[in-house]
């Protein structure tokens, strides 16, 4: 029988999946704009590759893809009466791929109806995430995580209805070009706020990068030293000026020169453990080849088994030809 998410936590980092939408927009299945999921719906097997590709990457979690798989999301693209059938589908696919290998998390995902103040707005809101969650629940997730919420009062309707699935819940909170909420919290009483609101887990997702999230990260470490954080930063370069890489003239288009390398991202993973992260994921931009160099990291994989004989007297491939070896360049300078 699979541990659960906090059972897995309290034994270590877990690693996360990485960025679904805008990989598979890039590979044609997802259209730019309102980045809507419905390729669960028409290719499933597309984003039944790109699961495999994060399982095979180390990735101890795969979420359902059912960001932006809300009624009202839905009806911009005319698809609000496939609700059902579209996250009853992504959780069958990440499903059948996690198998006894990973947890599937359900997703949650900002609503863009929230309005500060307003009870009308905050009942639909609560409205939309138990319609998704009913559905997910009843296709067996493992535990929910909602996700990029710029509101903290969103984010906190979200723990509300997520802890009643009596599920573990995981809350993320993103902070576009100004280090605050949206209604001015800092991360540190973002944070308080959710662990008080009961959220298991809570951290920071998406829009940033790991090195205009690590100060959030600190932050939230330090206001709830016994909770559980999480961070899945995007794996894209960003100025300080523009931290939210959505804000940036390239997206969504033109992102493909911002992208970290797997060095970067290995060396996020690293950091993230040493400031006390639990839940070391990746979000927009992060593929596969990512999330294998992130659990290196962080001893998620196991080492190569075959036997390759170097020969740099002989070399028999550019890699020995040019000394890239990492191992013997750092023995020959010693």
């Amino acid at each position: 029988m699979k541990k659960n998410i906090l059972e897995k936590l309290k034994e270590g980092p877990v690693v996360g999946d990485g960025g679904y939408l805008l990989e598979l927009e890039k590979r044609g299945w997802v259209r730019a704009g309102p980045f809507t999921p419905e390729v669960a719906l028409t290719n499933p097997e597309a984003l039944r590759q790109l699961h495999i590709e994060f399982r095979e990457a180390g990735a101890e979690v795969l979420q359902a893809l059912t960001f932006y798989a809300s009624r009202d999301k839905l009806a911009t693209v005319g698809l609000e009466n496939r609700l059902e059938d579209l996250n009853r589908a992504a959780v069958r696919t990440a499903r059948e791929v996690a198998g006894e290998r990973c947890l599937v998390a359900g997703n949650l995902s900002l609503t863009w109806m929230y309005e500060p103040g307003s009870s009308a707005a905050e009942e639909r809101v609560r409205a939309t995430f138990d319609e998704q969650l009913a559905l997910q629940i009843a296709e067996g997730v493992d535990f929910i995580i909602g996700e990029t919420f710029s509101w903290l009062g969103e984010a906190l309707i979200a723990a509300e209805r997520a802890k009643k699935t009596g599920l573990p819940t995981m809350i993320t909170i993103c902070f576009e070009n100004q280090n605050t909420t949206a209604e001015g919290k800092t991360a540190g009483e973002a944070a308080k706020a959710l662990v008080d609101a009961g959220a298991d887990i809570v951290g920071v997702n998406c829009l940033r990068p790991p090195e205009h999230m690590f100060p959030f990260l600190v932050e939230m470490r330090q206001a709830v030293p016994d909770a559980f954080i999480a961070a899945q930063p995007v794996a894209y370069r960003t100025p300080a000026d523009k931290p939210d890489f959505t804000s940036l003239p390239e997206f969504p288009f033109e992102l493909d020169h911002l992208q970290l390398s797997r060095k970067d991202m290995a060396a996020y993973a690293r950091r993230a453990r040493e400031i006390g992260v639990n839940y070391i994921g990746a979000c927009c931009g992060a593929v596969a080849t990512h999330i294998r160099e992130m659990a290196n990291a962080l001893g998620k994989l196991p080492a190569e088994l075959r036997p390759w004989k170097l020969d740099y007297a002989k070399p028999m491939s550019a890699y020995e030809y040019y000394n890239h070896d990492p191992a013997e360049v750092t023995a020959r300078t010693k």
